[in-house]
């Protein structure tokens, strides 16, 4: 089966921007399902099993969803990839159980940064060992510059935040944060191995269908074993809402993860990233002027740091000559 074509990064970038526009969506919808349920932990089970579904139809329906079906085993088999490739939805799982047991202690600015510090962090890495299909990415200084001034782009963007954040307010002990911090921190890290991982595997599948459907296979798997550990402990949460648009929060997944699968050939795995990120705070803001929540208050340190966001990843994109940051030998 042939490989997705590549794009070239101008097509590329504006894709990645989108897919991330899904993720303050799919937030906001899971936060909602979750209060609904009383058990963070049963609606993440109910988004990733409503993504699996969908993606089960989608590769009977279409023809290149049904090739890629048929392409998984083959390729798992025959060690096209490492085979741990295939748990990579697993790392979303670790994720979104981050997100539920932090957020309430972090507040949701701080666990912004942590994940973004975490994941533009490893995207050099990963690039750097060349463990996506894009192949080996030079760590260049523009590259450094670029993630440096993400990292406090969102750090300002989120500001206005941090004035609530944190159930424990700002008196909490600074050690006792470690670890909530730390945790992620290491899903944030992580996340840019899952994208070099579904990168990989699509290249194999042929298709990207095939690649976010395994990884809704994993992420359930996770979500179902961990949910009925918690219905042994402490019983069953609240009935499922009647709602539809409760359950819309899987399928958006889908739509992250494949196009990041997809993406990240072409614009390897640090600017994929860098790109969701700034479509992640795009979406956020967007959320918050036209839907927003009570008490919401759209500063214009949102506004700006998004903006510096969207400047620092065109820096990190751009093909800047070698030696772009060297000092010029002055011309005898």
């Amino acid at each position: 089966m042939t490989s997705p074509p590549r794009l070239p990064v101008l097509a590329g970038l504006p894709l990645a921007v989108g897919s991330g526009l899904a993720i303050p969506v799919q937030g906001r919808i899971n936060g909602a399902l979750g209060a609904r349920l009383n058990d963070g932990i049963a609606a993440a089970a109910v988004s990733f099993s409503t993504g699996l579904l969908v993606m089960i139809v989608i590769s009977l329906v279409l023809p290149r969803g049904r090739a890629g079906l048929a392409s998984i085993l083959p390729a798992v088999r025959s060690r096209a990839f490492p085979r741990i490739y295939v748990v990579a939805g697993a790392i979303g799982a670790l994720f979104v159980f981050a997100q539920s047991f932090t957020v309430g202690i972090l507040g949701v600015a701080l666990f912004t940064v942590a994940t973004v510090t975490g994941q533009t962090v490893s995207g050099l890495l990963v690039d750097r060992m060349g463990i996506g299909p894009a192949g080996k990415k030079s760590v260049t200084g523009i590259r450094i510059i670029g993630c440096v001034l993400t990292i406090a782009a969102v750090a300002w963007a989120v500001s206005p935040r941090f004035s609530g954040a944190g159930a424990g307010g700002s008196d909490d002990d600074p050690a006792s944060l470690l670890l909530p911090i730390l945790l992620p921190v290491a899903a944030g890290f992580l996340m840019s191995f899952q994208q070099a991982m579904n990168g990989t595997a699509t290249v194999h599948y042929g298709t990207p269908i095939a690649a976010t459907l395994v990884n809704f296979v994993a992420g359930c798997t996770v979500f179902w074993a961990a949910l009925a550990v918690k219905l042994a402990v402490a019983g069953p949460a609240n009935p499922l809402p009647s709602e539809w648009w409760y359950y819309l929060g899987g399928p958006m997944g889908g739509v992250f993860i494949g196009l990041g699968a997809l993406l990240v050939r072409s614009l390897g795995v640090l600017v994929t990233g860098l790109g969701m990120i700034a479509g992640q705070l795009l979406g956020s803001l967007a959320l918050d002027l036209t839907l927003p929540t009570p008490g919401t208050v759209v500063a214009p340190a949102t506004v700006l740091g998004t903006l510096l966001t969207l400047a620092a990843i065109i820096l990190a994109t751009l093909p800047w000559p070698r030696g772009a940051l060297r000092r010029q030998r002055p011309v005898r």
